[in-house]
């Protein structure tokens, strides 16, 4: 009886074991399902972690609608043209005055005092400063040649008043009326020593004749009057 015993007591831990392994088996294929489901989902976060560190050395493609616009974009902004004074397209406006060139009004330019140095007497009337000479306004100049008198007293009276004048100068700086400090050829101004007006001056002392319709006609005419000048006799004489 003891190897029979024996026997059906190894057949009953057979049997046992068995089922304990079909029993494990069973749990090992309920689990395994879950873990391949849970373990797919950090594989794939983990791929998609990667995927930029794999990417990340080489440029990610793009559109040619995408590379146009970048073009675009970085194309430095032409430059707006310079507005003009007037174009053609614009007309000029009826209730504006023409200009004229440079955009002055348009009339006599005014004169301004102007300080001339070291003017020269080239007679009664007319200085010169370098090569520009001027005539003083209001009054006939008397020429340096001029000869006053009866026959058999005669005097160079235009040399004289050439004398008077430089006597009142002597070199002095005057103040001209004048469009501008630098012209040619010939000007005509009023001009003054101090306040004392040259033309004036002359006219008073008989060494000038006035222009017609001058304002210094009458002045001239009472130095007439009174024989100075070159309406008189040889200074000299006296």
């Amino acid at each position: 009886m003891r190897p029979a015993a024996v026997f059906t007591g190894l057949a009953g831990m057979a049997v046992v074991a068995g089922l304990l392994m079909a029993g494990e088996a069973r749990l090992r294929s309920g689990t395994v399902g879950e873990d391949t489901t849970t373990a797919e989902a950090p594989e794939a976060s983990a791929a998609a972690e990667i995927a930029p560190e794999k990417t990340a050395g080489r440029s990610a493609p793009i559109s040619d609608a995408d590379a146009e616009i970048i073009a675009r974009a970085a194309q430095p902004a032409a430059p707006s043209p310079a507005p003009t004074e007037r174009t053609a397209a614009t007309p000029a406006d009826p209730a504006r005055p023409s200009e004229p060139p440079g955009g002055q009004a348009a009339g006599p330019a005014a004169k301004k005092p102007i300080e001339l140095t070291r003017p020269v007497a080239e007679n009664a009337g007319v200085l010169s400063f370098g090569e520009r000479r001027l005539q003083l306004a209001g009054i006939i100049p008397t020429p340096a040649d001029r000869i006053c008198g009866p026959a058999g007293r005669q005097w160079p009276c235009g040399m004289m008043a050439k004398t008077a004048l430089r006597q009142l100068l002597r070199n002095r700086s005057l103040t001209c009326d004048l469009d501008m400090a630098e012209w040619k050829g010939m000007a005509t101004a009023a001009c003054r020593l101090g306040t004392q007006d040259l033309g004036t001056w002359l006219a008073e002392n008989g060494w000038a004749e006035a222009e017609a319709s001058s304002p210094l006609d009458a002045v001239a005419e009472k130095a007439k009057q009174a024989r100075k000048g070159i309406y008189g006799g040889d200074p000299r004489r006296k």
